[in-house]
This record gives structure tokens, C-alpha cells and sequence, in this order.
């Protein structure tokens, strides 16, 4: 259930069926579109100044390894950005999906390994950009996968790392579906404190670490209560929220209304770090 949740924050969307309920005058408002108008306010995908995400430029000098790549969203921005692309995955219909994405794109080149990255078969010292996101709370030994990444990265190499926020978690307990934090999902919960001790005791120097997703938030705790599929999230809760938060984003004072939610409950806390 959570691989379907992960593919749909993720992937595009095919276009949505018509809405069985609501008024015709309510257009629809696609949740993954809207996910990237509310991720880009959070300083993610600029493309202006090449940053996956702030303060985490890529450029075509780079060598981009992302480990738990998922259906390749985050890559397939380094790859139009020329850099060379290696991309881990322990699935590998996730690995196919992102290959496939990446396809004519700008990359220098395209690597694919599926691996459980215990090891990763990738030389010490070889990559300039390591992006993990929303992997570190499925691993079995949080540590030992940091280590890893820790190894594989030249000096002074930047490195993008998400969890989930414990905030979201706890939203999510006693409405989620039963196997949410269970063996091969969440397997724990990351408090800040401790995801930047990790990431300092593996040898880097956090750089920012910040927090975003009221939107996706909320969204999944509806959604969980909608008792629909991730193929065709389908219910008036579900596109009520939505339409909502896209008036909100519109509104004069959206985004700093966006910005204090994020605050409040959100759904990844983002640490950008440095090896030194």
C-alpha cells in the first residue's frame, strides 16, 4: 500500500475521472499537480537556479546518485540538468519506470542498479549529489544506510535527505491503513533531533533542515478515511481539500499562509548536508 502511495506522490497522474458528485461549476484540481505548485513555494524543482531543492544546485559537472529513487522524479530534474544519473532502487519495476522516464533526456549518462544499497555497488569517493528521500524510515539499520552514502560521496559532496516529519506520523495513527507502520513501510518514526544526529554521526555537516507538506498531510488523512484506492483516489473529502488548498495558494497571503501550516504539521523534514 505504501509503494502505491509513494508512485502516486511521485508519478503524474493519468487524467482523473469525472467526479460523480459536486457541482458541474467545480472544476477538477489534479492532486499531483497541485502537489508540485506546493512543493516548488517550499523550494523544490527551481529551475532557475538549478536547484532540486534550495541550496542543492545540479549542474552537468555533477554525478547524481539517488538510492530509493522511486519512479525517478527527483532524477529526472538532475537529468534535464545534464548531469551523469545513477539511480538504486531494491524494486525493479521502479528501476524499469525510471530508466524509461529518463529516456532522451539531457543526462550525460543513465546507470540503473537495483540493490538493497547494503552495500552499494558504486566506488568510494564517486559522486558529487547523493538525494535519499523518504527511504531512511524503512531501512532495517538507519545508521549503517548513512554510512554507506557517507562512503560513496566525493569530499565536499551535497547530499539531499528526507523522512518523514513525526508531526504527519502521529496525524496519521489510529486512522492510517494497519500496515502504515509496519515491515516494509514505516518502521519507525524520526524525531528532528534525531535525524540530524544521524546525519552528523555519519560524518556530514547539515547545512539547512526544514520541513514542508501541510498539504499532503491532510490530504492522506483523508484519504484514509475516504476508504478509496490509490488508483482512483475518487471522494468528495478528497477533492473538497484540494480545491481548497489551490484557492488557498492563489490567495494574496497563500503561501505565508502555507508557510505557517507547514509549521504546524508536516508531511517530510528535508536536511541538506555537506561531506566535508
Amino acid at each position: 500500500m505504501l509503494n502505491r502511495l509513494k508512485n502516486f506522490l511521485t508519478t503524474p497522474a493519468a487524467p482523473a475521472a469525472k467526479e460523480s458528485t459536486g457541482s458541474a461549476a467545480e472544476p477538477h484540481v489534479d492532486p499531483y499537480m497541485l502537489g508540485l505548485k506546493d512543493a516548488a513555494l517550499s523550494g523544490w524543482f527551481d529551475q532557475q537556479n538549478g536547484e532540486l531543492y534550495r541550496g542543492f544546485p545540479v549542474g552537468p559537472e555533477d554525478t547524481v546518485l539517488d538510492v530509493g529513487c522511486g519512479n525517478g522524479g527527483n532524477v529526472h530534474f538532475c537529468a534535464m540538468r545534464g548531469a551523469r544519473i545513477i539511480v538504486a532502487d531494491i524494486d525493479a519495476e521502479k528501476i524499469e519506470a525510471t530508466r524509461q522516464r529518463l529516456e532522451g533526456s539531457a543526462a550525460r549518462s543513465v546507470e540503473c542498479l537495483v540493490t538493497d544499497s547494503a552495500p552499494l555497488p558504486i566506488p568510494d569517493a564517486s559522486v558529487s549529489r547523493v538525494v535519499s528521500t523518504e527511504v531512511i524510515e524503512h531501512v532495517d539499520d538507519p545508521q549503517a544506510f548513512l554510512a554507506e552514502l557517507v562512503r560513496v560521496g566525493q569530499p565536499g559532496a551535497l547530499y539531499l535527505l528526507s523522512a518523514p516529519h513525526p508531526s504527519s506520523e502521529e496525524l496519521q495513527r489510529g486512522f492510517a491503513a494497519d500496515d502504515y507502520f509496519r515491515k516494509p513501510n514505516h518502521v519507525r518514526v524520526i524525531g528532528e533531533q534525531q535525524f540530524r544526529d544521524w546525519v552528523t554521526e555519519a560524518g556530514l555537516e547539515v547545512v539547512s533542515h526544514g520541513q514542508y507538506g501541510f498539504y499532503w498531510s491532510l490530504w492522506m488523512l483523508f484519504f484514509w478515511e475516504a476508504g478509496v484506492g490509490f488508483e482512483n483516489p475518487d471522494h468528495p473529502l478528497l477533492h473538497n481539500w484540494t480545491r481548497t488548498w489551490d484557492v488557498l495558494l492563489d490567495s494574496p497571503r497563500g503561501a505565508a499562509i502555507k508557510e505557517v501550516l507547514d509549521q504546524v504539521v508536516a508531511k517530510s523534514q528535508v536536511i541538506v548536508a555537506r561531506k566535508p
